[in-house]
């Protein structure tokens, strides 16, 4: 995924992608291009956030992350045992999770799973619709796992199933 615009300051970036009809985020100076959201996408947002909620968690989607003052990434579902305060976290929040798209850059993606980890969140995963594969971020690197913050990944898949049976 390329780089928009580099070196913007916050107000910058504000002024010229708010109103973009593509979602950015913005990352330590440069205006990344968020993936292009399809309707698996969207409905494996929903249907995580739903399996988080039956595990105890208050979950969201497209959520900016307030930690940094340089960086507001929106991670494609967050959750959370506790109630953010304000309208955005300003904290790290227990579970983030990562949608891959088509156009996602893998880089960045650590880039970012590195500095959720730094701000204190507990759970970073990706989760993958092309393999139908989750990942978590341990020591540094995304390691296949079986269960996504307490729910088993297996649901995940069933439940898209339902709502989109592939082809």
């Amino acid at each position: 995924m390329a780089t928009a615009t580099a070196n913007l300051t916050f107000a910058q970036f504000q002024e010229q992608y708010r109103n973009s009809d593509r979602a950015y985020e913005f990352w330590y100076g440069e205006a990344i291009p968020k993936g292009m959201p399809t309707w698996m996408h969207g409905l494996l947002q929903k249907i995580i956030m739903k399996l988080l909620d039956e595990a105890g968690y208050d979950s969201a989607s497209d959520v900016e992350l307030r930690i940094d003052l340089q960086a507001r990434p929106r991670p494609d579902v967050i959750a959370a045992k506790r109630k953010p305060n304000g309208l955005y976290p300003t904290e790290a929040v227990e579970v983030v999770v990562e949608i891959l798209s088509q156009d996602d850059s893998y880089r960045h993606l650590k880039d970012k799973a590195r500095k959720y980890q730094e701000w204190g969140c507990a759970s970073i995963f990706v989760v993958d619709p092309s393999d139908r594969s989750v990942a978590q971020w341990k020591d540094g690197a995304f390691l296949p796992v079986t269960v996504l913050a307490g729910v088993e990944s297996s649901r995940i898949w069933q439940e898209l199933d339902l709502r989109y049976p592939p082809a």
